[in-house]
């Protein structure tokens, strides 16, 4: 095990600070007994900072329709083989209130980008959600206009998940044809300068990924300042251009989650449903390697399987009760409890009181 590493997570775990070839440097050890101290080191900054509650976020994926052609994933826009579907608002609105009446705090409103749901139709699903329930709700859609974003601030949206997916800018062209980089974190900007509660995030094992690539990505995370972020594994879906690579590993996803702890103490970090598919005990390991959310799915049944992002996602023919129930269980399995509320980031929580004082 390398003292220079052992040395560096030290520093970083007291300071949170690190800087980019140091962080490369840890990324590139391979020792599966310095990894495990890692994560042992990155669940103590999460009990130290954020505590033992697991946030649950009820998961509404409300439109497989996408406008985008994105290598990677299983709805880009040339896959002829998936079949749409959409929720009637209407829909969207009643899954919600049943996700409330299941005990969630927070509801997820997540699709592709499909222009069929316009600014306005967005605004009415949150106003009437708003008015029927004590929910908060972020938003996952994708890139829009300033004007929309503020839009769905305006009516009432709390948060915003926007992945940057890799921070390599000529990477994220060649998987974003059409797209630039510097345009999604321009939203992002946005997002932040309106108020929400901003989340981010990268995947992991994506062809021509190296430490260098990986510890970008952590440290712009890092720098747009984000109250929330997602890592997952990259899964090479069929009818993609990456149908044939290898695909992200379960460990070193794991041990990404655990570097962001200690790099961003105060953010909410899921441990997400993509961990759940690769290994079956994946959500608690990422749990006790420093995240604190898990996002049920609350989608109606007969939609959840059409939402194939990526293939073999887990929990597509179970009723959101059994889901609710189930995830309740394992967070109590390894010693944690279920979060109450709308579980707010910390990281936004704390911003927005120094922003109050700078007023």
């Amino acid at each position: 095990m390398s003292q220079k590493a052992k040395t560096l997570i030290a520093k970083l775990a007291a300071t949170h600070k690190i800087g980019a070839e140091e962080l490369s440097y840890i990324i590139s050890q391979t020792d599966p007994i310095f990894w495990q101290k890692v994560r042992e080191e990155a669940d103590r900054v999460r009990q130290k900072y954020v505590g033992d509650a697991v946030h649950l976020r009820g998961l509404v994926e409300f439109s497989n329709y996408c406008r985008c052609n994105c290598c990677y994933c299983g709805l880009r826009r040339d896959n002829r083989e998936v079949h749409r579907y959409r929720l009637e608002p209407e829909e969207i609105v009643q899954t919600a209130l049943f996700a409330a009446e299941l005990g969630y705090g927070t509801v997820v409103l997540q699709s592709g980008e499909d222009p069929y749901f316009s600014a306005e139709i967005i605004e009415q699903i949150i106003l009437e959600i708003k008015k029927k329930t004590a929910l908060a709700i972020t938003l996952s859609v994708g890139e829009r206009t300033e004007e929309d974003y503020t839009i769905w601030r305006q009516a009432g949206a709390d948060r915003y998940l926007l992945r940057h997916e890799t921070a390599d800018p000529t990477l994220y062209s060649s998987l974003h044809p059409g797209r630039k980089l510097e345009e999604r974190i321009g939203c992002l900007k946005s997002l932040h300068r309106l108020g929400f509660e901003v989340g981010s995030g990268f995947m992991v094992g994506l062809p021509g990924q190296g430490p260098d690539t990986l510890a970008a990505d952590l440290l712009l995370l890092q720098k747009l300042d984000v109250d929330m972020l997602g890592i997952g594994p990259f899964i090479p879906s069929p009818q993609t251009p990456l149908d044939r690579e290898a695909g992200g590993s379960f460990e070193q996803t794991v041990n990404m989650v655990a570097l962001a702890r200690l790099i961003l103490p105060l953010a909410n970090i899921p441990a997400t449903t993509a961990m759940g598919t690769l290994s079956a005990e994946g959500r608690e390991i990422t749990l006790k390697a420093g995240a604190n959310v898990v996002m049920p799915n609350v989608t109606p049944t007969k939609y959840r399987s059409l939402y194939q992002i990526y293939p073999g996602k887990i929990c597509t023919g179970e009723e959101a009760g059994e889901c609710r129930l189930c995830i309740e269980g394992r967070i109590k399995s390894i010693g944690r409890t279920v979060g109450q509320g709308q579980g707010e980031s910390l990281k936004y929580l704390q911003r927005s009181a120094n922003d109050g004082k700078h007023a």
